[in-house]
């Protein structure tokens, strides 16, 4: 991989170029373009995450005292104008970030396979389901509607929690429910999903049960439910109850007409009690509460990406600048993680993105500027 090349263009050269080639074509993304091409703007994008740039006029700048360097890093245009930039993600079709990015995300799902989570080791297939809202302005984006007065982007994702890739997103506006989302979605055979309260919409929880899938999520306090059975339980380990219920509303009966499964259970941690339904019978109610546990991955990715790379102030105002950065940042932390485990790198994404951010136009193996030990993180994140 080294053969004198810089930093960037290391990193980069793990990127399937030709897919991405495919999808340019696929959406006639370079018609009538004579210097800058996608890739230079793909590039540029990448770059302006992986050093965290705030504006087209501070890629430019930086990219432009580099100049020399460009060619070596991949750049096929002579320099990066902030225009050339704005006009680039304004008009070229987002679409084909958003399709790349899915590649990416099959490859780095593949190098995760083997990834287990404690507690829970013997299942192969876990997400985590929620959504993140991205505030913005409602005069500048008006083709996002919120509120009365405000605008913002929701961005749902369905995160692989075997090393916290995701694997399906969906960009939105602000008025769109949490629960729409799962409409959207391709039910797994045999995998599991987990999600909070507002996902409790049972004619759409049936669909993933009549695909073989299984849900945990929690209990609304106005469900109504007819107890069948209950199952023993140590209530040492916090579990208060394990019971085989029934839907009685009309409506969720109607919709849902299959038996669930409630299990109870106080948080030491919290002193909460929490109630989750699932439709899985066969795992200990422990494992459950467990599963449900491990829900808070997803938010700790938000967290992540919101503090770690750009998409809460965007290049653009037009719809198909926003999209075309949030995919971009989605392409960048998968890139990332990808050369993570194709390298065997022991530090974590964050030390990743801050010493590469620091090191782009250097000629220095990337495996050795991660040849000190790591050092351990703040904070209760995994990334």
């Amino acid at each position: 991989m080294y053969a004198g090349q810089y930093v960037f263009t290391q990193v980069t050269d793990y990127l399937p170029w030709h897919v991405f080639r495919q999808c340019v074509t696929r959406y006639d993304g370079e018609h009538q373009v004579k210097s800058f091409t996608c890739s230079d703007q793909f590039r540029s994008l990448i770059f302006a995450q992986l050093t965290w740039r705030e504006s087209l006029r501070d890629i430019e700048a930086c990219l432009r005292v580099q100049a020399d360097k460009l060619y070596h890093m991949g750049f096929r245009c002579k320099q990066v104008s902030r225009n050339t930039m704005a006009h680039a993600n304004a008009e070229r079709d987002w679409r084909i970030y958003a399709d790349f990015a899915q590649h990416l995300i099959r490859m780095a799902r593949e190098l995760y396979t083997d990834d287990t989570l404690p507690g829970i080791e013997d299942l192969k297939t876990v997400y985590a389901l929620d959504s993140t809202t991205i505030d913005l302005c409602l005069s500048v984006f008006p083709w996002a509607p919120f509120r009365s007065t405000k605008a913002a982007v929701k961005l749902h994702t369905l995160l692989d929690l075997r090393g916290s890739i995701p694997s399906f997103i969906f960009i939105s506006d602000g008025k769109m429910h949490d629960v729409n989302i799962l409409d959207h979605l391709v039910p797994e055979a045999g995998a599991f999903y987990v999600m909070d309260r507002g996902y409790v919409d049972f004619e759409r929880l049936a669909r993933l049960d009549n695909a073989r899938a299984f849900f945990v999520t929690r209990a609304k306090s106005n469900t109504k439910l007819k107890r069948r059975y209950s199952r023993p339980v140590d209530r040492s380990t916090g579990l208060i109850c394990d019971q085989t219920v029934v839907l009685t509303g009309f409506y969720t009966h109607k919709n849902f007409g299959h038996p669930l499964r409630r299990v109870k259970y106080n948080d030491p941690e919290t002193g909460k009690s929490l109630v989750f339904l699932t439709n899985n019978f066969d795992l200990p109610a422990l494992t459950i509460a467990r599963l449900y546990k491990y829900r808070w991955q997803v938010e700790l990715f938000f967290k992540w990406i919101k503090q770690h790379l750009r998409i809460k102030v965007f290049f653009g105002t037009s719809e198909n600048a926003v999209k075309t950065q949030i995919w971009s940042a989605v392409c960048t932390y998968l890139l990332v993680a990808i050369v993570k485990k194709r390298l065997a790198i022991k530090a974590s994404l964050y030390e990743m993105l801050q010493i590469f951010s620091l090191t782009l136009f250097e000629k220095t193996p990337v495996l050795q500027l991660f040849s000190h030990p790591p050092t351990p993180e703040s904070g209760a994140t995994a990334f």
